[in-house]
This record gives C-alpha cells, structure tokens and sequence, in this order.
C-alpha cells in the first residue's frame, strides 16, 4: 500500500498517547485469555515501545507503506514480540490481536478529532485501517517464519537424538536406529557415526536395525551409504537386527549384503566384533 498520507495519523497519535496507550491495553486484555501478571506486563512493555516507533513512522513518511525505510524500526520490533510469542505459545490470532486492539481505540481519537470534515474522516480511517491490518498481517507472517524455525531446529534435534552413537568397547561403537531411515536421517545419521568413529578411533561399528519396522530398497541402500561411509574412515561394520521377515525383504529386492556382516541380534553382533578384536566374552553363571 502507498497511500499519500494527509497527517492526521500522526498528530493523532502524538497528541493522544497516554489515552491510545490504556485504550488499547484494554481492548487487548478484554479479548486475550491469557490474564496472568507477567503476561499483562509484557504486553504493556511491548505496547509501550511500540507506539511512539508508529508516532515516528507515520511522521517521517508521506505514505503508509511499511515495506520502506521509514518503518523498519516498527518492522524490527513486530518481528521480535512475534518470535517472542511462539516461544510463549500464543496461537496466531493472539499475537496479530497486539496489532489490530490499537484499532478500536484509534478510530474513536479520529472521529473525535475529525467530526467536522466527513471527508477527511472517511478516507483517514479507510487510509489507517488498511495501514493497521497491512501491520497486522506482517506480524502473523513473522510469527508463522519464526514457528516454522523452531519446528525446523526441533526436527533436527529429534534427528539427532534418535541416532545416538554408543561406545560399547574401546573399539566398538553401536548405532541403534529407531523408525524410518530416509535420506534426511541418515545424513545426521553418518554426520554422528563419522564424528564418534574419529572421537574415539574405534575400529568396529555395529548398525542396529531392529527398531526400523520396515526395509525398503530406499532403507538398503541408505545402510549401504552408511557402511561404506564407515568404511572410508576405517571402522567396519557390522548390521545387527536382521529378522525373518527383513531377511526375506532383502533378498527379494535383491540387494546385495555380502560384503558386509549381518547378524540377527546386538548381543551376536558385539560377540563377533570381541572376536575380530581378540578378544572373548565369558559367561558366569551366579553360585
């Protein structure tokens, strides 16, 4: 939007902060559900903060359009309290009513201040109510990036907590996966074996399949990626979590597993890799 602005806004806006500064603190309480202390103060630090950044804006241009530079402070700041609300756990409607509360209060200073000229009264509540839902809209825009950062960073986060790299010897490292192994994970998932395989120099790496419910051809060849990722390190592999019916998947599809070792359980994975070490695994039986 670039609309010539006649200066109305911003004189009244100057003019009338205190009482545009309760009326629209109490029309955002009156519509929030949230009525805690610390929510209420936020609130008027925010409103605070961001009303004189509009007195300057609406000031300094001669248009409303708040992609220019005459805004960017008031960008700045909707930017943050939208981040700041999906870290709180607002919902949408929450964090744009911040913007569009200002609204009620703001027309009843215009039509106070502008009764006499129906004119000027029309088109400045048609220029500013367009302006306050364009501030409104940037704001939920600002709130869906941030959420959708936050989801990114906790998927991987998730990623990598669903790939831990355990050391079960000094040269024995175990992968356990859980669930589907696609492209996304088995990045994280060689990023996490490789950085273990050089912290610890471990020689042995056994990849344990038992939790990922099904094997595709996709799922053997991102094993196969994984073991010859291992290998270029200079630990082996050994896939450990072979069932029946997996066996069977394998063998259908026709992938080929020979070069690398497979065993139906962790235990007899962690048996044969103490045997390539010299090593030997003894049972005591309790007296």
């Amino acid at each position: 939007m670039s609309k010539q602005s006649t200066g109305h806004l911003a004189n009244i806006l100057s003019k009338n902060q205190e009482a545009l500064l309760d009326g629209w603190l109490s029309t955002m309480l009156s519509r929030t559900v949230r009525r805690d202390k610390a929510a209420e103060h936020d609130v008027r630090q925010q409103a605070a903060r961001l009303l004189p950044l509009l007195i300057q804006a609406t000031a300094a241009g001669a248009n409303y359009d708040i992609d220019s530079a005459a805004w960017s402070e008031v960008r700045q700041l909707l930017s943050e309290i939208s981040a700041s609300r999906v870290r709180q756990g607002y919902t949408p409607t929450e964090t744009a009513t911040f913007v569009f509360a200002l609204k009620e209060p703001l027309f009843a200073s215009l039509r106070a201040e502008l009764a006499h000229d129906a004119a000027a009264l029309g088109g400045e509540l048609a220029d500013s109510g367009a302006l306050f839902d364009r501030l409104g809209l940037y704001t939920v825009e600002e709130y869906q990036r941030n959420r959708e950062g936050v989801i990114l960073r906790q998927q991987q986060e998730l990623l990598e907590l669903s790939t831990p790299v355990v050391q079960l010897w000094r040269d024995v490292l175990a992968l356990p996966l859980i669930g589907t192994l696609d492209s996304a994970r088995t990045q994280v998932v060689m990023e996490n074996l490789l950085q273990k395989i050089i912290d610890t120099g471990a020689s042995i790496a056994i990849i344990d399949i038992t939790g990922v419910p099904t094997v595709d051809t996709l799922v053997a060849q991102h094993l196969l990626k994984t073991v010859a990722a291992a290998r270029l390190m200079g630990a082996d592999c050994i896939i450990s979590g072979i069932r029946p019916q997996i066996a069977q998947t394998i063998v259908h599809l026709g992938v080929n597993l020979e070069d690398v070792t497979t065993k139906a359980t962790l235990a007899d994975a962690f048996q044969t890799a103490m045997k390539r070490l010299g090593a030997s695994v003894t049972y005591h039986q309790a007296a």
